[in-house]
């Protein structure tokens, strides 16, 4: 059986279920304040942190040595009364007290304060026509990871997912959600699915290198900046044309409460006994079965059956992404 990618995506439920506002709790923020915020940070992620304006926010990664990504971020630099420079880190908050942890044990001299700022800040998703409001009032027309500030609030476009914008809104504690109808929880997470970026969590802690989530291919790792931890892996990744693994988006049926968990392997029908990746997310789609985000060797996609958890699991259909992967070289 050739497995290829469909011409369509996954079943899309109607518009107006897909539209609307929702806290995110399963995230949380780190802030990093000082004279030396920027550079510091430089030092440690994947992005180019140095070049980031006000008008803009960034996906990054925070590796080890050996560039298995041991946290991810959006980062967005964030006005500051003083002059100091000021950065929120927003991450999956079940990593986060260890990521913060981790960061601070390398501040040594830098004049740098790392802090849990999640209690200071509420999280919101807003999508569709929430989403499309919001980019109507800047008067024009906003890129994934451009920022725009309103009333306090600082507002990042992400990736749209299944073709629906989104935005990340980030406000201090106390400040009323923007206007609209409230949005599942578990629509937002098959939309963070749909858009193709997996976060880093627990499950994946130290399991993948940024080019196995496709951080390359959106915007989440800098090649021409300067060290940090694992540079040297992740660049000889990318040029040496070493990439065997990648993220892929898939589509399962429906099997009794079959959902798939982060982390669980991915199986191919060549091989019984070795997976061949491990999914990176996944999320119930509204309309039936599940969607998942799916790292594994790029030889799997080219022909076979893939199965969820063994052979005899679930059978996976591979999903066009909805943006083009960067060519190794």
């Amino acid at each position: 059986m050739i497995i290829q990618p469909m011409t369509t995506t996954a079943p899309t439920p109607p518009a107006q279920m897909i539209s609307g506002i929702v806290e995110l709790n399963h995230l949380g923020v780190i802030r990093a304040v000082g004279p030396d915020a920027g550079a510091f940070l430089q030092g440690q992620l994947t992005q180019d942190v140095l070049n980031m304006g006000l008008d803009t926010a960034r996906l990054a990664a925070f590796c080890n040595a050996k560039g298995r990504m041991q946290a991810s971020f959006v980062v967005f630099k964030r006005k500051n009364d003083g002059d100091e420079e000021e950065f929120l880190l927003v991450c999956s908050a079940d990593i986060l007290a260890q990521t913060l942890k981790r960061l601070s044990m390398f501040v040594m001299r830098s004049k740098v304060k790392l802090s849990d700022a999640s209690s200071d800040f509420v999280l919101f998703g807003l999508a569709g026509d929430v989403a499309g409001a919001i980019d109507s009032g800047a008067n024009r027309s906003r890129l994934h990871w451009s920022k725009y500030d309103f009333e306090g609030r600082n507002l990042v476009f992400l990736y749209p997912g299944a073709g629906v914008g989104r935005v990340l809104c980030c406000a201090p504690l106390g400040t009323q959600p923007p206007a609209g109808q409230r949005l599942a929880p578990s629509i937002w997470l098959w939309l963070e699915v749909q858009s193709g970026i997996a976060m880093v969590t627990q499950a994946l802690f130290e399991a993948l290198v940024p080019q196995m989530l496709n951080y390359e291919s959106v915007g989440g790792v800098s090649f021409k900046k300067g060290c940090y931890p694992g540079q040297e892996v992740v660049a000889r990744s990318q040029f040496r044309g070493t990439l065997k693994r990648r993220a892929y988006l898939v589509h399962g049926p429906l099997n009794g409460s079959v959902q798939p968990s982060v982390g669980q392997e991915v199986f191919h029908s060549s091989d019984i006994e070795q997976p061949c990746g491990l999914v990176a997310a996944s999320a119930a789609n509204p309309s039936g079965g599940f969607d998942a985000i799916v790292s594994m060797q790029t030889s799997a996609v080219q022909d076979g059956q893939l199965t969820l958890g063994s052979t005899s699991g679930v059978a996976l259909t591979v999903m066009p992404l909805p943006y083009s992967l960067l060519d190794d070289i």
